[in-house]
């Protein structure tokens, strides 16, 4: 098995400069850089959400807008430069590096990346690494909570369906979950706002915030007390569509391992079905659901808690990526598409390294990665 985690941590590096390499060239022809930003801010044809520019630039700003004929030619690689002193133009392509050819641009990111310096935002004026610890907690809650949440309602509920196929529990609670999965999570986020958030009915459940604004006052069950309050209503809006994938592939998983010749003799050993169930069955049964859970917790976590973190107030990564792309704060974007690509990687080998563990007789050693 060491040979095995050699080979796969030896893979992730050319896998990762793929990743990157695709993610750079797209965004160099994609317009609206941070160039752009700066111009509209500038000259007020646009704002972004936490646009800053250095003081070198402020400086340059009032001889720009002369409208000088000369350096048209430069002017015309942004939208928006028409009449900005060329020199201005110059500062801020070297504000924000972009003065170098993009390959040495991208050589020069990959270098710092490896070094885990990710540099500073653009437009926050902060390092990105503190930006990521900062709005960490609160998609580590939405990914914990939410993935776990799934994990203990859909595999219970996908071994009850299999033992009633065709029963009328298993009909009802198919379509149960197939319209779940059909109502998109913040959809249900609304509605769960509406009924339980004091929209329209009942004042239970807090509207915004992961906690109150006088936590810090409170003693430490009130804070647990306080801190499930708040993310009660975004878990379960996150959860709701999960629900239907898990539930029938732990359901289908164990109908094929139900029909193996091995649960036959196990059965006519005398073996009573609950021992033959969750002594043969269930290890085999939830192999490739159990492997799955690191790769379903880096999904939930940084894929589909935008939305859940707009309606919420949350303050996390999700919202932070979108303003990063909305922005072009380059650091950001290509800071934290580095470090959760390399963590998804490294979660798929913990995922083959769950299989090895749930079901010793799997041995990776013999296959080609």
């Amino acid at each position: 098995m060491l040979a095995y985690i050699v080979r796969r941590l030896l893979l992730i590096l050319p896998t990762l400069f793929g990743i990157m390499v695709i993610n750079f060239v797209i965004i160099q022809v994609v317009p609206g850089g941070p160039v752009e930003q700066a111009i509209a801010q500038l000259t007020g044809q646009g704002v972004a959400a936490t646009n800053r520019v250095t003081r070198e630039s402020a400086d340059l700003a009032p001889g720009a807008t002369s409208g000088g004929g000369d350096g048209g030619g430069e002017q015309s690689r942004y939208r928006g430069a028409q009449g900005l002193d060329p020199e201005f133009i110059k500062s801020l392509e070297r504000q924000y590096g972009l003065d170098k050819p993009a390959g040495e641009r991208f050589l020069l990111m990959m270098r710092n990346y490896i070094l885990f310096d990710f540099g500073e935002s653009f437009f926050r004026g902060r390092p990105v690494v503190d930006l990521v610890i900062e709005k960490m907690p609160v998609s580590i809650s939405l990914g914990i909570w939410t993935t776990l949440l799934v994990y203990l309602i859909s595999i219970p509920l996908g071994i009850a369906k299999a033992r009633r196929d065709g029963a009328p529990f298993d009909v009802w609670t198919s379509g149960a979950i197939i319209v779940g999965y059909a109502v998109p999570s913040f959809l249900f986020a609304v509605l769960l706002i509406i009924v339980f958030a004091g929209g329209t009915y009942l004042d239970w459940f807090p509207l915004r915030g992961l906690v109150s604004d006088n936590w810090e006052e409170l003693s430490w069950p009130a804070r647990i007390a306080d801190y499930f309050w708040h993310i009660t209503l975004p878990v379960i809006a996150m959860s709701i569509g999960g629900f239907a994938t898990l539930t029938m592939l732990t359901k289908n998983s164990f109908m094929d391992q139900i029909n193996q010749q091995y649960v036959i003799t196990a059965r006519s050993k005398g073996l009573t079905e609950r021992r033959v169930l969750y002594g043969h069955v269930f290890r085999n049964a939830m192999l490739i659901v159990i492997a799955g859970f690191p790769s379903a917790f880096i999904s939930i976590l940084f894929t589909s808690s935008l939305l859940i973190e707009v309606i919420f107030s949350l303050d996390g990564l999700g919202l932070l990526g979108f303003e990063a792309a909305l922005n072009r704060d380059y650091p950001i974007m290509f800071g934290t598409l580095f470090f959760f690509s390399l963590l998804g990687l490294l979660m798929k080998l913990v995922g083959d390294i769950t299989y090895t563990i749930v079901d010793p007789r799997i041995d990776f050693e013999r296959r080609e990665v």
